[in-house]
């Protein structure tokens, strides 16, 4: 089907005017980030408020927290995903279709009805306070959505490739390895960028899990950074452009492997 240059244009506008409303917020924080503390002061470009509200907020220990959290949330639930994505997606064992719908669950169930009993859970065993007590739920929500996302891609390669394979007598763990991981690279990106993004945006399970802020994570310390640290909104937005660094660098890293499983997944879909 031909699209029209009156439709081309109209899609183009569109996507301008919904391109603009997400990035005019965006411009307003740089702006505000790099305007002058002092009032009355219109000049712009003071790169030195990123290290003022750098070392005033402490942000140097939060960012480890949450690039901790973050890699140990990322590499364990891909690595779940992987393996239990390629058992309900290739091998399809009995009851597999119910497990599946098990890990449904995971997705539907919002982290605010299951916070408080998990915290109790938590702190039977001892973990509140810790590093894990922060990254263990966050890897459950992972590999819920990452067992839903592998196993559509892997449920979707061609069966040849895998006959082939076994043919010349590889087994599971190479397949998986050597021949699915290459064909799923898009897939596997997407649900990095996705789940490190999910991670380091959570501010309710550290909240919950280190009521000491022993384990105050980056968009945690961002909260406490206004009032206790600051009283203006220029350091605040210095801080916020600090927070929101990472995954923007992330995502421009990886995007076109990002923006190539999105595809893949919407037309599979």
């Amino acid at each position: 089907m031909r699209i029209s240059r009156t439709e081309r244009t109209i899609s183009y506008v569109v996507l301008a005017v919904f391109a603009l409303q997400a990035l005019l917020p965006v411009a307003y924080i740089l702006i505000l980030a790099l305007g002058s503390e002092r009032i009355g002061d219109d000049s712009w470009g003071h790169v030195e408020n990123l290290a003022t509200a750098w070392e005033r907020g402490r942000f140097s220990q939060y960012m480890a927290n949450s690039v901790t959290v973050a890699l140990i949330v990322v590499s364990a639930a891909l690595a779940l995903s992987l393996m239990s994505g390629y058992v309900l997606g290739i091998l399809r064992p009995r009851g597999s279709d119910a497990l599946f719908y098990v890990f449904l669950v995971g997705i539907m169930v919002p982290s605010e009805a299951i916070i408080l009993p998990l915290f109790f859970d938590l702190r039977a065993v001892g973990l509140i306070d810790t590093i894990w007590a922060v990254a263990l739920p966050q890897i459950a929500q992972s590999l819920a959505f990452g067992t839903f996302w592998m196993r559509a891609f892997f449920r979707g390669v061609d069966p040849s490739i895998l006959e082939a394979a076994r043919l010349d007598g590889a087994g599971d763990l190479r397949i998986l390895w050597s021949v699915l991981l290459p064909l799923g690279r898009p897939a596997v990106v997407t649900q990095i960028v996705l789940t490190f993004m999910w991670t380091w945006n959570d501010f309710l399970i550290p909240l919950v899990m280190s009521p000491s802020g022993t384990v105050r994570t980056a968009p945690l310390g961002l909260a406490f950074f206004q009032g206790q640290y600051t009283q203006g909104s220029t350091l605040l937005a210095a801080g916020a452009v600090l927070v929101a660094l990472p995954v923007v660098v992330l995502y421009l890293f990886l995007q076109r492997q990002f923006i190539s499983g999105i595809t893949e997944g919407a037309v599979k879909g």
